[in-house]
């Protein structure tokens, strides 16, 4: 093997020196620089009102709302109307097949008229007894039989007209006329259907007052008493507060919801039916404690539980708090726990944050606090 020369030597060295030079190169890194602190929009809590605000969406409904059935049973022979339509008092909605009441009725007069002809022979019978009686030619229990068979002819007579009364009335309640001007707002039947008595055929919701139907939850029912003020936003007009009254609570709650229906009347406004309204309650907590309002941004939601991000000024890093809500606002949120009138809270970007992380404390404004 022929031996290297002695000028190569030194290159061959420096080669073989490369890769420890780098690995102690790489080793010897210097460390990242730290990220920049994010700046956090902080706010303090802000003392609420003593009195919570609660909001509950319904549905306007009318004051009366009346089933319409027809008083006999039949066929269905016309739909005179349909859902929606503003009828007045006196309107037909709809009629049933008259032939078999008018055939009552046929029976019923002919059951008066020979009512009254065994009434007039009756009369007859007993002006003749009397003048036989005046001349002493019968016995007075002879004149009283023929008094009896009078009175019972004229009781029949009577019952006759009654009789007939009714099917007269029967052949009217052939004809489901609306007792109150309003809207029909469901039909339940159709042409050709066979009704009874009694069975629902529409709904009428009279004209007059209007009111909004809510479900009030278990919890704090005794803060809604009946005579509760209200204010009501309609959904179609949010810039139209109405007043109302809260008047009615159901006695017992929903088997499904467990929810209370109540009812709020409107006190000056008379709204479509069926419009969607929010109702507004002003009520006393009664609980003496102090509620603490944040923007709505500044809640944050970890593992269901609802929590904030504290601001230690000293260090400038926050941490997460839980905290207790005791009622949500349009754009802001109430809470009963977990905060105080000193803390500074982070009101922007809080799902973007992590425990310790140091920020740059800034107000709405943009500009940087210093504490």
């Amino acid at each position: 093997m022929r031996a290297i020369s002695s000028p190569m030597l030194p290159i061959l060295r420096f080669a073989a020196l490369i890769p420890v030079i780098c690995l102690a190169t790489a080793c010897a890194r210097a460390p990242e620089p730290p990220a920049p602190e994010r700046p956090a929009v902080v706010v303090q809590p802000v003392a609420a009102s003593d009195h919570a605000t609660t909001y509950f969406s319904g549905e306007v409904r009318a004051r009366h709302e009346s089933p319409l059935a027809f008083r006999v049973s039949g066929k269905i022979e016309k739909r005179l109307v349909d859902v929606g339509a503003h009828v007045a008092a006196g309107d037909v909605l709809a009629t049933l097949d008259p032939s078999d009441l008018r055939l009552q009725l046929g029976a019923a007069e002919a059951a008066v008229a020979s009512a009254a002809a065994d009434a007039d022979l009756a009369r007859a019978e007993r002006d003749r007894y009397a003048a036989l009686l005046q001349r002493q030619l019968i016995s007075p229990s002879q004149f009283d039989a023929q008094e009896t068979a009078l009175a019972a002819a004229e009781a029949r007579l009577a019952q006759a007209r009654a009789q007939l009364d009714v099917a007269r009335n029967q052949v009217r309640y052939a004809r489901l006329v609306a007792d109150r001007p309003g809207v029909v707002t469901a039909i339940q039947v159709e042409a050709g259907q066979v009704v009874a008595a009694g069975q629902v055929v529409a709904m009428l919701a009279q004209d007059g007052e209007r009111e909004v139907e809510i479900a009030l939850p278990e919890s704090g029912m005794e803060r809604y008493p009946v005579g509760t003020p209200a204010r009501v936003v309609l959904w179609s007009e949010p810039d139209q507060l109405l007043a109302g009254v809260l008047r009615e609570v159901s006695p017992d709650a929903d088997s499904a919801s467990r929810t209370w229906r109540a009812r709020v009347t409107l006190l000056d406004a008379q709204p479509s039916l069926g419009q969607t309204a929010r109702v507004r309650f002003d009520v006393d907590r009664g609980d003496g404690r102090t509620l603490w309002r944040l923007p709505l941004t500044a809640l944050h939601v970890r593992d269901g539980e609802a929590a904030v991000w504290k601001l230690d000024p000293d260090t400038r890093s926050v941490r997460l708090v839980p905290v207790v809500v005791a009622a949500y606002r349009d754009d802001s949120v109430d809470l009963v726990e977990g905060v105080a009138g000193g803390d500074w809270i982070v009101a922007a970007g809080v799902h973007k944050l992590s425990e310790g992380q140091v920020v740059r404390p800034i107000d709405r404004d943009n500009r940087p606090l210093q504490f």
